[in-house]
């Protein structure tokens, strides 16, 4: 076995371990507001740097993308029109794909 595959197993297991023990906390844990408030603000945080990650990185390189950085602008108007997320998705997407085709990339 690679080291590849043994890395892809142990951070499923982790990945499992990590799920199972979140269902396995008590209700007076989850209960308590501080708890609701980190739940609530994490995968908040967590789109925000996964996207952050994805518009200005390519690789392990720092690149601002003019296509990546509108398909962001578009998302943010719809975003602020209260589109519906799948619509600012494909707004986003849009956006992008219409600025690479038109040979801006």
């Amino acid at each position: 076995m690679t080291a590849t595959w043994i890395a892809v197993l142990a951070t499923a297991a982790g990945c499992y371990a990590f799920k199972l023990a979140g269902l396995t906390v008590p209700q007076r844990v989850l209960a308590s507001p501080r708890v609701r408030r980190f739940a609530e603000l994490v995968p908040v945080a967590l789109l925000a740097a996964l996207s952050a990650v994805q518009i200005a990185t390519t690789g392990h390189a720092f690149d601002l993308d003019p296509a990546r950085l509108a398909g962001l602008g578009a998302a943010v108007v719809a975003l602020l029109l209260r589109a519906p997320f799948l619509i600012v998705i494909i707004v986003a997407a849009g956006a992008a794909a219409a600025l690479r085709a038109a040979g801006i990339a």
